[in-house]
């Protein structure tokens, strides 16, 4: 992974250590990784797998 990406966390993350953070990647698509563990392993997405993931998630599809 990209040791110059730029990690954050959702402001809705609070101060617990349960969060995820998010890269932009230099293609447009999402890394995600586990915040404990920010040298382990992260998710990679498309720009068109993110963009249904959150579109799945404005539409109520997880509930």
């Amino acid at each position: 992974m990209d040791p110059f990406l730029v990690w954050r966390k959702s402001s809705y993350s609070g101060s617990g250590d349960n969060c995820v953070e998010i890269a932009e990647l230099p293609d447009g698509g999402r890394a995600v990784r586990d915040s404990k563990e920010p040298d382990g392993p992260a998710l990679t997405f498309t720009v068109g797998e993110w963009g249904a993931f959150i579109k799945a998630v404005k539409e109520g599809e997880f509930d």
